[in-house]
């Protein structure tokens, strides 16, 4: 395995899947997709990928084919250290010779194409192509070592490339999704390790876009003190790349071709309106409309569908890119604001903005998420492989209530069981006896055919909790207080 090199920050997982793939020493040409939105170091791992191997990297331009092939033979002849320029005939020439550098080595060769969806774009066969190359009678696919690497920032576009339709179908060994930072990590990234609370806002107001860093056009702030200067200077300034990336990250999606129905869609959600019925009002469109900006939205990776953990056909949809929330609830309303005064006037006017729409519905998510990626089992009650919200109808309150976390246990051929719900708060009160008293009376609702024993009680606040909820909870076996410091450091 090839050492992973010391300026690639995190992405273990990621870069041994690619070494493992690039220097698989089997006989046989072999294919791979990495994919995911701009910014998260796709090219910068596999340029890294490339030198580590002694590969070939192409970046596909916005030009046309004619141009892209001239550009691939230049490429192709520095590589192979040809004496004059190599001038393919055609795009199937041009692969068949890629596909065949493996050929004339004792070693694994990677071939990188990247944007390739730029080149889909003027070669619309060239998918067909690569499948015609790969066909189990191929010369590449008996004699190279070639590996072949398709990657592109165009989700959707990327993702057909696999799909039952596509001549790919069946062929790829390697599927990569390069994704945001996880929170822990993005914390780590940002020199924010030992400021849980800090981190924790950091990552609600602009998530774990490993660029977004640097794209701040300011230093990360050193302590809570910080934040706001950095959220002026940084986010909020129109002189900063962060403060039109919320609408650069619709923007540069081909399959958004009307952004103002999907915008409308995102601001919905990002104020509160979190069923598909409510989006709808929302927008005054009839529900059926939403199908196909919502299914795009998904698939863009940039809104999260959740099911309801107790109920069917309840599903909620909530914002999965921070930064796309905050553009919603801040950048765009105050543009004018912004523009005249900076965010100097902006920022304190929206602080209940923040920590109502922002701040809340964020711990929630790190709260799921740290159930299914860090508690410990003693903690939850099991082994959860779900983290969901719920609404549980109540006859004494005449009203549904909210969980934030429902910790859901599904083994084949087994009853699902709840092993835990809980509550999340990310005010700066105090958690207090009152918040584990309503805790304890939504779960004598949960359905008993979902809960063999009594779940387990979970509290989680960014501010901490009174003495006397710690004194309750200390004595107590089914609850568990989670602040920051154990959501960022704890199991």
């Amino acid at each position: 395995m090839i050492e992973k090199p010391a300026d690639i920050y995190g992405r273990d997982a990621d870069w041994r899947a690619l070494a493992g793939f690039a220097t698989q020493p089997d006989l046989g040409a072999t294919l791979g997709l990495v994919y995911g939105r701009r910014r998260q170091g796709k090219t910068f791992l596999l340029e890294f990928l490339a030198e580590q191997c002694g590969g070939l990297m192409f970046p596909a331009a916005q030009e046309s084919g004619a141009q892209q092939l001239r550009a691939l033979g230049d490429a192709y002849a520095r590589f192979t250290g040809a004496p004059a320029p190599v001038r393919f005939d055609d795009w199937a020439s041009a692969v068949d010779a890629l596909l065949q550098l493996g050929e004339r080595s004792d070693r694994p060769v990677p071939v990188i194409l990247d944007e390739f969806p730029y080149l889909l774009d003027q070669v619309p066969s060239a998918a067909s192509l690569i499948q015609i190359a790969l066909s189990p009678r191929s010369r590449a696919l008996r004699r190279s070592r070639t590996r072949l690497i398709l990657c592109g920032s165009a989700l959707t576009t990327m993702q057909r490339l696999l799909s039952a339709t596509s001549p790919l179908r069946g062929r790829a060994s390697l599927e990569l999704i390069v994704h945001p930072f996880p929170y822990r990590e993005a914390a780590e990234f940002w020199g924010l390790v030992d400021r849980p609370d800090l981190a924790f806002q950091v990552h609600a107001l602009v998530g774990g876009t490993p660029a977004y860093r640097g794209m701040s056009g300011t230093r990360p702030p050193a302590s809570s003190r910080d934040l706001d200067r950095w959220v002026v200077d940084g986010p909020l300034s129109p002189r900063s790349a962060l403060h039109r990336e919320g609408n650069v990250l619709l923007y540069e999606q081909p399959e958004v071709t009307d952004p103002a129905v999907y915008f409308s869609v995102l601001s919905a959600i990002a104020a509160g309106a979190t069923r598909r019925g409510e989006i709808a009002t929302a927008l005054g469109r009839p529900d059926s409309a939403l199908h196909h900006p919502l299914a795009v939205l998904e698939q863009l990776r940039l809104v999260d569908r959740l099911e309801d953990a107790l109920r069917q056909r309840r599903a909620t949809y909530r914002i999965a890119e921070p930064l796309i929330r905050f553009h919603q609830l801040v950048i765009r309303p105050n543009q004018a604001a912004l523009a005249a005064h900076g965010g100097g006037e902006v920022w304190p006017r929206v602080a209940d903005v923040v920590t109502s729409k922002i701040y809340g519905p964020h711990l929630e998510d790190l709260a799921r998420h740290w159930c299914l990626a860090y508690a410990e089992p003693e903690t939850l009650g099991g082994h959860p492989n779900r983290a969901l919200p719920a609404t549980v109808s109540c006859r004494d309150h005449r009203t549904g209530h909210e969980l934030d976390v429902v910790l859901i246990e599904e083994r084949p051929q087994q009853p699902r069981q709840v092993l835990a719900i809980g509550e999340v708060k990310a005010t700066t009160r105090l958690v207090g006896e009152g918040e584990l008293a309503r805790l304890e009376h939504l779960r004598t609702l949960v359905p008993a055919e979902l809960a063999a024993r009594p779940p387990r009680l979970l509290l989680v606040s960014r501010s901490g909790f009174t003495a006397g909820l710690r004194r309750a909870a200390a004595d107590r076996s089914d609850c568990e207080l989670v602040d920051l410091d154990r959501l960022y450091r704890g199991g």
